[in-house]
């Protein structure tokens, strides 16, 4: 595995969890027990709009860079060289025979022709060939 490889998946799962993190922060409009009642968060260290705009941007930054730490991933794991791994990505020169004629016996060759058929069977009996 390479450097980038590991130093993307990194900061991906990284930022994977600060987008949890901020998600979980957030409040929905008018979804707390305080809203109900009037209280609001105008006291709260932001100000009274200024965590939703703060809290709202950090989650859109760290979207874009898990956006654009996954097509990094998906870049550096298709253009990884491959190197021969298993027994049929490269076969072994020595492997291979080189292909040979047969080698002849001197026996004469005998035609299909030129043998008669004995008297009172037909020529293509089965019962003189020699099974494989």
């Amino acid at each position: 595995m390479s450097i980038w490889l590991t130093v993307v998946l990194t900061v991906h799962v990284i930022v994977a969890i600060g987008i949890i993190g901020l998600v979980l922060l957030q409040h929905g409009k008018g979804a707390d027990v305080g809203a109900a009642f009037g209280s609001g968060s105008s006291g709260s260290l932001f100000g009274s709009t200024g965590s939703a705009n703060f809290l709202s941007r950090a989650t859109s930054l760290l979207a874009v860079i898990f956006f654009l730490t996954s097509l990094g991933l998906t870049y550096l794991a298709t253009h990884v060289p491959r190197t021969a791994s298993g027994v049929m990505d490269a076969p072994a020169a020595s492997s291979t025979l080189p292909a040979t004629a047969p080698a002849e016996t001197g026996t004469a060759k005998i035609e299909s022709g030129s043998i008669p058929a004995a008297a009172g069977k037909s020529g293509d009996s089965k019962t003189n060939d020699v099974p494989k």
